[in-house]
């Protein structure tokens, strides 16, 4: 009788010690539920508020977002009050290791590890000022060292945006990157990998790719000329080169994305089908047509331009700046009326970085409505860097990117460089 209670009692401390284990494992298994409050939420494929807003937020994701949205026992509740909830912003055109100055210095006097610890602090400045999700375009010369950077932020070592990285853009010989202007004697290291050929492209992708690259930057024009209010600059590669890059990136799911100003390398880029043409200064009427039906994504990247003709070394060279600024925002104006479609890309680096939600203000500025402007940074954005129908929009199943701007973003865009909140994958980042 007495060995029968023994194990009666054994019996019951055994299964209480099991229940006990279960419910503490349920409770750290169970994803953090959150709900944000705020006076308005931003519908951005409609391009209207509603108001009030809320999001739940469950784990990484976004579950309901509405006026009035469920509120599940234990859910922590953060009212943001007179601000508008919308999804974390997008820049499809960043530099992560660049930093104001001499470009071309920084790339021979600086190390890659010293500019891999500049990248990272980049990556964090991006964030805090509600950047959730950007595309490097190269590191200029520090080969694949972004994929590092990526792999920390993604693995939680380092805080910073979703990435799309490129490692090296990829350039001929004596091309726009090529280190020139000086002595060839010193051979100075290009800043892209140098690709001549069709099979140079290809081989270099497949370098590239196998140091981790998202995608493949291309550098298909430059320098560039502005006279008596005609662009000119020289093509690198043709057609067939372009078409050869494509090709090899739809073999492994990649894409292809170029730095390209003008003619006739938009139409050569344009025809073999890459994915954007960033800058985009002058596109001829075919070109446009082509990116039209072909849903090639323009990238404008005027906040640069501001910021060269803002610090140029003289008046003079401020001048030619504003030239450019002002023939690109013409032709802005035309490639809208054309049906281009467009996404926002602020080409951050040499300006400083976590100040670029200027190219959403300038897009407004030059002829943009601000609805359009937000759908093609987020929605557009989204489809450039490759995860549609997963950031871009407040919507369920979508990652929970999401950030508190004060006031109204479609009323006053200038809102955007004044986050008080910043979630990123379900994480507060920022609180204000």
């Amino acid at each position: 009788m007495l060995g029968c209670m023994r194990l009666t009692v054994c019996t019951f401390a055994t299964l209480s010690m099991i229940a006990c284990c279960a419910k503490a494992q349920d409770s750290r298994s169970a994803p953090q539920t959150t709900v944000l409050h705020a006076a308005r939420v931003l519908d951005v494929a409609a391009g209207k508020v509603i108001s009030p807003g809320e999001v739940l937020v469950e784990g990484d994701r976004i579950r309901e977002v509405g006026t009035h949205v469920a509120h599940p026992s234990g859910a922590q509740v953060i009212d943001l009050g007179d601000t508008t909830l919308m999804p974390g912003l997008i820049d499809a055109h960043v530099h992560l290791f660049l930093h104001p100055g001499a470009e071309d210095l920084q790339t021979v006097q600086e190390s890659v590890p010293q500019r891999t610890l500049i990248a990272a602090g980049a990556a964090k400045a991006d964030l805090l000022a509600g950047f959730t999700a950007e595309r490097d375009m190269g590191t200029e010369g520090a080969g694949c060292a972004d994929v590092a950077v990526r792999n920390a932020i993604n693995h939680g070592d380092i805080p910073g945006p979703r990435m799309r990285v490129s490692c090296n853009a990829i350039d001929i010989t004596g091309g726009h990157e090529d280190a020139i202007g000086y002595n060839p004697a010193q051979h100075v290291l290009s800043n892209a990998d140098y690709a001549d050929s069709a099979e140079d492209i290809v081989r270099v992708m497949r370098e590239q790719r196998k140091g981790g690259a998202d995608f493949a930057k291309i550098y298909e024009t430059g320098r560039d000329k502005l006279v008596n209010n005609e662009w000119s600059t020289p093509f690198q590669y043709t057609e067939a080169e372009l078409s050869a890059a494509v090709a090899e990136a739809h073999r492994t799911g990649s894409r292809v994305g170029v730095h390209c100003t003008g003619e006739p390398g938009a139409l050569y880029a344009a025809e073999a089908g890459v994915v954007g043409i960033d800058h985009a200064d002058f596109l001829s009427a075919a070109t446009m047509k082509i990116m039209r039906e072909k849903n090639i994504f323009a990238v404008p990247t005027f906040a640069i331009v501001e910021y060269f003709g803002a610090h140029a070394a003289s008046p003079a060279a401020a001048k030619r700046e504003e030239e450019q600024q002002a023939f690109h925002a013409r032709q802005f104006k035309q490639q809208m009326a054309a049906g281009v479609p467009f996404a926002v890309g602020s080409d951050v680096g040499p300006f400083p970085h976590g100040t670029q939600a200027r190219e959403y203000e300038l897009m407004v500025q030059y002829g943009m409505s601000p609805a359009e402007t937000l759908r093609s940074g987020l929605i557009n954005g989204a489809k450039l860097l490759d995860w549609e129908n997963q950031i871009g929009q407040l919507k369920p199943n979508f990652y929970a990117d999401i950030i508190a701007v004060p006031g109204n973003p479609l009323e006053d865009i200038k809102v955007l460089a004044h986050p008080t909140f910043v979630m990123k994958n379900g994480e507060v980042i920022r609180k204000e």
